[in-house]
C-alpha cells in the first residue's frame, strides 16, 4: 500500500490546470491510480484528484460506501475518471456541505449543479458516461474542479458558512479530515 502526501490549500500546485492523459492503460497510470486509491482509503476520502498529490494530470477517483467523514450520504460507485468532460443538465442548483483532503478539518456550504453528465475513460481506456444527481453529482464536480485549479472555498457564496468542523457542527459525530 502506497499512500501519497496530499497537498494542502496554499500550495500553488493546487491552482494549476491539469493536463490531459495522453496514453491510457499504462503501467505508470495504473500505479498512479493504485496510489490514489490507497491514499483516499487511508484518509477516508470520498474522492481524490491527481493534482492533490502533486501530479498535474486529468485523473480523478471517487466513490463512497460508508464514510465516517460523510455519514449521511447515499452510496456513490467507485469510479476512475480520466480526461473528464462535465455537462450541466438543467439550471437547478443545490447547496451542500463539502470538505476536502486538501483543506483538512474544515467544511463549507457550496452551491453545485444538481444534475450533471460526465464522460471520460477508465484506466483501461473504457468509456465512462453517466448522468447523475445529488451527492454523486456534487462529488464529481468537486473532484473535476481540482483539475481546473479550483478549491471548494472558492465557490462558497457566504463565508459565514465556512469553518472548522467542530465549530460548525458542535456535538455532532462528524469525523474531521
Amino acid at each position: 500500500m502506497t499512500t501519497r502526501t496530499v497537498l494542502r490549500m496554499g500550495d500553488p500546485r493546487l491552482l494549476e490546470q491539469a493536463q490531459p492523459v495522453a496514453e491510457l492503460d499504462t503501467a505508470e497510470l495504473h500505479e498512479l491510480i493504485a496510489d490514489m486509491q490507497d491514499t483516499m482509503a487511508a484518509l477516508n476520502g470520498a474522492g481524490l484528484a491527481a493534482p492533490q498529490i502533486g501530479v498535474g494530470l486529468q485523473v480523478v477517483i471517487f466513490g463512497v460506501d460508508h464514510n465516517p467523514r460523510y455519514p449521511d450520504v447515499e452510496p456513490v460507485p467507485r469510479t476512475v475518471l480520466i480526461n473528464p468532460q462535465l455537462t450541466v443538465l438543467g439550471e437547478e442548483m443545490e447547496e451542500g456541505w463539502e470538505g476536502c483532503l486538501s483543506v483538512p478539518g474544515m467544511r463549507g456550504l457550496v452551491p453545485r449543479h444538481k444534475t450533471v453528465r460526465y464522460r471520460g475513460f477508465d484506466q483501461h481506456g473504457n468509456s465512462v458516461d453517466r448522468t447523475v444527481t445529488g451527492f454523486h453529482a456534487r462529488v464529481v464536480q468537486h473532484e473535476c474542479d481540482h483539475l481546473a485549479g479550483i478549491l471548494y472555498p472558492m465557490r462558497i457564496r457566504d463565508l459565514r458558512n465556512f469553518g472548522f468542523i467542530e465549530e460548525l457542527f458542535p456535538g455532532q459525530d462528524i469525523v474531521a479530515d
